[in-house]
């Protein structure tokens, strides 16, 4: 029996990286997935991928700090497997400034997203969880839930804000047989890492190289970049239990960047 047979699970940012790599595995284990993404072409094609695989797949398009796209792309979803089991709130960005230089708006931004996101996808699908009795969120924080960085002002404010939220729900949905919990990835070398590596380069006057071996991995034990594989297969972990005992908790997967 797979672990996630017949369970609708909505992945939101799953259109590449480590969102669609979490569809892919979870459609592994016989989940129907829901690809939610802000590009509905990029979430048609990897529902496309997916469908070829033989697995059920369903593209929406989905701005997550847009409370009407949020609550209209759950109900798409609903309207076609007719249940929510499982949301992974993934969906986010990177931008990088000094504290003393960060544009307000794009801290707005940055909140909104990572955030706002978190909240609305949450509740739009908390009332269909707790009709069912049934429910499992999680959300992608990062070592930054934990930790601070320089230049990272907004993003650091939000994962932390992760693991509040993630408490919040895990006590009011209890009584519901709803669980929350957060997976924390140290960096993981997709595209929204890619762009950060020149950009912090430029900041800090450094070489590209410097960033990644003294910035981005000189606190792991071995100088090596978490993988989406990696980070997939510990969301897996806490969206399968049968128990209601893991909930409100947090996994760091960083290769030993932050340990407690």
């Amino acid at each position: 029996m797979k672990q996630l047979q017949d369970k609708v699970a909505i992945i939101t940012g799953a259109a590449s990286g480590i969102g669609k790599e979490i569809a892919r595995r979870f459609a592994e284990e016989g989940a129907k997935v829901v690809i939610a993404d802000l590009m509905l072409s990029a979430a048609q094609a990897t529902a496309a991928e997916f469908a070829s695989a033989g697995h059920a797949a369903l593209a929406i398009e989905m701005d997550v700090s847009d409370e009407a796209a949020v609550e209209a792309g759950v109900a798409d979803a609903m309207a076609v497997f007719g249940k929510v089991d499982i949301l992974v709130s993934n969906a986010g960005i990177q931008i990088v400034h000094p504290l003393d230089e960060f544009p307000f708006d794009q801290w707005k931004k940055m909140l909104s997203i990572h955030l706002d996101g978190a909240f609305l996808t949450t509740k739009a699908c908390l009332k269909h969880m707790y009709a069912a009795g049934a429910g499992s969120i999680i959300y992608i924080g990062s070592v930054h839930s934990k930790e601070a960085s320089v230049l990272k002002a907004p993003y650091v404010t939000a994962k932390h804000g992760l693991i509040g939220l993630s408490k919040v729900v895990a006590k009011e949905g209890a009584r519901h047989g709803v669980r929350a919990n957060v997976v924390c990835p140290g960096f993981v070398r997709t595209p929204l890492v890619e762009k950060q590596i020149p950009e912090q380069a430029k900041e800090l006057g450094i070489t590209e190289a410097d960033v990644i071996r003294n910035i981005m991995l000189r606190e792991t034990v071995d100088g090596e970049f978490t993988t989406v594989e990696d980070v997939a297969a510990a969301v897996l972990f806490f969206a399968a239990p049968k128990t209601n005992a893991l909930t409100g908790q947090s996994l760091i997967v960083s290769h030993g960047w932050f340990m407690e």
